[in-house]
């Protein structure tokens, strides 16, 4: 049996080996779509004499459209290794002169000068203008730009198989006087070339994935005028989601022309794969076997998490969210049933609760707890990101980084160490306190300090409370008053943040010099009693715009919670889930950080495990907004984790698909390394221009700025031999109930 990957697409050819080219070539080549002659060419385009009775019969040549010229006659036999067994696939651009021109153009003058002021007449009617000029002035040239060539041939590595059809993004040869017949192919012709792939790209997608299911994307699409009803319009164009995956893919497009809606297709392609039509088992060795992609969803305008109705056809339909694409392959209607499946299938989160969506868990983390701490110091510094005050700096630079046994060679130096942790964990999490961070109810100072003992010994809360200060009697009454409150068994957070405040001042005293080179000569270590992190959390205490902006970050902490969000995430993908990121609500800032929060830990995670020799499992990462988090500024800012995940992404599984409308303000480099392309309308030249770079958007310029119709696209995919004009379809989820 012939594997169906290993014929020719879609029809083209049997199950059974085809060595007759006229069956194969005559799939492509419509007599009954004759438009004209091919009367010049070189190796870049052609033109094309074409008379009005032809245009008409078949129904119109847009611009853009395409034509294919070829001297087969699907009539004769062929033999496929003769020059001429070949089809050239051509685009339409623009008008070209021919000879005549100048000639009827006096005529056409002439004529409307005529009848000029005679609402009933045309100079084109049979009673201006004699037959014969009619015919020959109805001749016009057609400039067309060349795609490449279908031709047939062997696979050398399995004859058995027959004719292949294949196509090359040029042409080999031509000879100037020999004529070509032009066609429109229309229909199941235009189906055929504009869905065609190079079969080897399916094998390799079945070596790697199991899988090269197809999924529809829209219609072929020439113009915006697009009158139905000429063999066009309901022509299929699909796109092999395997494109997408541990690629980056770029939608661009003005607001408001389909970008959301066309992410929301791909999206769906990508989900559908784990339930292929062709189902692979010992029956059906050549289907397909599921695949579950895991997928991230970052929604600034809450459009995929909730139901969104500028979706809707009318104003009585009932828009459907992304969200709740897990019901298009459930039958049950059992809520408990359904539940069980939604949870399975797609997680949304957000910062803030949401009516609609009663499931959506939050993404906050406990800013107290120890595997948490850094995490939420992570976050603290994204909200200090731009303050330039020296204790702001000073202070982004701890970290918690509890010190590892094994790694000291005396247990009296580890202890030590583990000390001066503590007294850091203790002084952070009173600053927590002091700026607006719940505690949790079950976490008490003296559990962390042993009533001053273990951190803060007599001695020095003696030297403290000694401590004469003529010249400021304030801070000299703080010092006194913070060396009793390290002393109590029963000190609370809040009393623990004006003792550290104090604390603070004792280590710019005479005193305290004294006291640390006794404590340096006793020490293990040779160091300090407060070490220089410790010193720059005390410091905070002393200025309340520390706190007030350390506290924009509570509507990110839940004291009760025990999860990271960020890992609790990546496991969903791990398991192929779809999560949706609402970022539609709260504060701009805190979003940012929990987001970047995210992707720090899918990079990583992904990235550890492409470093221990094992492939990671496929994840896909969809952003809006591009301009904002991959502008050509930061192309060589490697810390930026976007930046990471747009240069390397790829080698750990990682496929992006990045939206804007703002082509020129992405990164170069991340241009250059894009494999996919979804191209809606853009209002001015500096975007279109830079699109021109890129394949042959060149020939979509003009069109790409003047077309405004929502959801007509020029897509480009790693498949695709050429760019396709398409009419997306309209995003939408039909259930199995």
């Amino acid at each position: 049996m012939t594997n169906k990957f290993e014929s020719s697409i879609d029809g083209l050819q049997n199950e059974q080996p085809v060595w007759n080219a006229k069956s194969i070539f005559s799939k492509l080549i419509q007599k009954d779509q004759l438009v004209g002659d091919l009367y010049s060419i070189n190796y870049e385009e052609g033109k094309v004499l074409v008379h009005d009775f032809h245009r008409q019969k078949v129904g119109g040549i847009p611009s853009l459209c395409f034509l294919i010229a070829t001297r087969v006659n699907p009539d004769n036999d062929i033999d496929y290794k003769d020059e001429d067994s070949s089809i050239i696939l051509l685009r339409v651009m623009d008008a070209t002169q021919i000879p005549q021109d100048k000639e009827a153009e006096k005529v056409r003058i002439e004529t409307a000068q005529r009848i000029s002021g005679e609402a009933d007449k045309h100079w084109d009617g049979e009673e201006t203008m004699d037959l014969k000029t009619r015919h020959v002035f109805s001749y016009a040239g057609i400039a067309c730009r060349i795609i490449g060539t279908f031709y047939l041939e062997e696979d050398e590595s399995k004859p058995h198989l027959g004719l292949k059809l294949k196509f090359g993004s040029d042409i080999s040869n031509y000879y100037s006087n020999k004529g070509f017949k032009i066609f429109k192919p229309n229909g199941k012709a235009l189906e055929e070339i504009v869905n065609y792939i190079d079969p080897k790209n399916i094998n390799d997608y079945r070596d790697i994935y199991q899988n090269s299911s197809r999924v529809k994307l829209g219609n072929v699409r020439y113009a915006s005028t697009n009158r139905k009803y000429q063999g066009v319009d309901e022509v299929p164009v699909f796109i092999y989601p395997a494109d997408l995956l541990a690629q980056k893919s770029a939608l661009f497009g003005m607001t408001r022309t389909g970008k959301s809606n066309t992410t929301k297709i791909i999206a769906k392609s990508i989900y559908e794969l784990r339930h292929p039509k062709d189902v692979f088992s010992d029956e059906n060795p050549d289907g397909d076997k599921p695949l579950r992609i895991g997928q991230i969803i970052f929604d600034p305008n809450g459009e995929y998490a909730n139901e969104n109705t500028q979706d809707a056809s009318t104003g009585q339909d009932n828009p459907i969210a992304l969200k709740n694409i897990w019901e298009l392959f459930s039958n049950v209607s059992s809520g408990e049933e359904r539940n069980k499946i939604k949870n399975a299938e797609v997680i949304t989160y957000g910062v803030r609760k949401h009516n609609n969506d009663p499931d959506r868990i939050l993404m906050k983390l406990n800013f107290y707890a120890s595997n948490m701490l850094q995490n939420g110091k992570d976050i603290i510094n994204f909200t200090l990101e731009g303050q330039e005050s020296q204790y702001f700096k000073n202070f982004k630079q701890v970290r918690f980084d509890k010190p590892i046994k094994e790694e000291y060679e005396k247990e009296t130096e580890f202890y030590e160490e583990l000390k001066r942790y503590y007294r850091r964990e203790l002084a952070y999490r009173a600053l927590l306190k002091k700026a607006g961070f719940e505690p949790p109810l079950r976490l008490k100072p003296k559990m962390l300090f042993s009533a001053g003992r273990f951190l803060f010994s007599t001695e020095l809360r003696k030297i403290m409370s000694e401590t004469k200060l003529p010249k400021d009697v304030k801070k000299e009454s703080i010092i006194k008053a913070s060396a009793e409150i390290l002393g109590k068994e029963d000190a609370s957070w809040d009393s623990l943040a004006s003792a550290f405040e104090g604390l603070f001042y004792f280590l710019d005293t005479n005193e305290y010099a004294k006291y640390n080179v006794d404590y340096i000569k006793k020490s293990q270590t040779g160091e300090g009693f407060a070490d220089s992190d410790f010193e720059r959390i005390l410091e905070m205490f002393t200025f309340s715009k520390g706190t007030n902006l350390i506290g924009k970050a509570t509507l990110q902490h839940d004291p009760n919670t025990v999860k990271d969000y960020a890992e609790e995430i990546y496991q969903h993908l791990l398991q192929g889930k779809l999560v949706i990121v609402d970022q539609s609500s709260g504060d701009y800032e805190v979003n940012k950080s929990a987001a970047e929060r995210i992707m720090e830990y899918i990079f990583r995670g992904n990235q550890l495990i492409f470093r221990t020799g094992e492939q990671p499992k496929d994840i896909m990462i969809y952003i809006e907004e591009a301009h904002n988090l991959l502008p050509s500024s930061k192309e060589s800012d490697m810390q930026d984790i976007w930046v990471r995940t747009a240069k390397e992404g790829s080698k750990y599984r990682l496929g992006l698909i990045y939206a804007t409308q703002e082509v020129s303000s992405i990164q170069k480099n991340i241009l250059k390394n894009t494999a996919n392309w979804f191209i809606s309308h853009l209002n001015n030249s500096d975007e279109t221009k830079e699109l021109c770079k890129y394949y042959d958007f060149a020939d979509f310029e003009p069109s790409i700025r003047r077309a405004q119709d929502k959801g007509f696209l020029r897509v480009k995919t790693l498949s695709n031999m050429f760019v396709i004009p398409v009419q997306v379809d309209k995003f939408e989820i039909k259930t199995n109930k």
